[in-house]
């Protein structure tokens, strides 16, 4: 099964619309290539000037890692106010499931050695 797509470039104007009809802008695809999966998505982190971690700033599609991060750095940082970006293709992003919370956290609870709450810290130490 054959699918007619019209590629139409920017700045092309349409047969419908009075434009030529020229052979490059039509394209006949096999419907194989026509499912073609998009772009993925990258889920885009910033650190900000004051900050000591990256957030999540949003997410964008891109080719590739490289116009991953110039869309990102156009997109998200505008104002100069990230020092440095990361971009992680979304596939690659696992979580927990909140339901499985209780299962996940329970045996830290009996460590109290990853909880020094008790000591002072000296006031010299600001990020802890």
């Amino acid at each position: 099964m054959n699918i007619n797509i019209r590629k139409i470039f920017y700045g092309d104007i349409p047969e419908e619309s009075g434009g030529s009809s020229n052979s490059n802008e039509t394209a006949v695809l096999s419907s194989a290539a026509a499912k073609a999966s998009p772009w993925p998505l990258w889920e885009v982190f910033i650190r900000s000037k004051q900050g000591l971690d990256h957030k999540h700033a949003g997410s964008l599609h891109a080719a590739d890692a490289a116009m991953a991060l110039e869309n990102a750095r156009d997109v998200y940082t505008r104002r100069q106010e990230g020092v440095s970006l990361w971009v992680v293709e979304s596939k690659y992003i696992h979580a927990s499931n909140p339901d499985d919370a209780t299962e996940l956290y329970e045996p830290a609870a009996d460590k109290i050695y990853r909880h020094p709450s008790f000591y002072d810290l000296p006031d010299e130490v600001s990020h802890m």
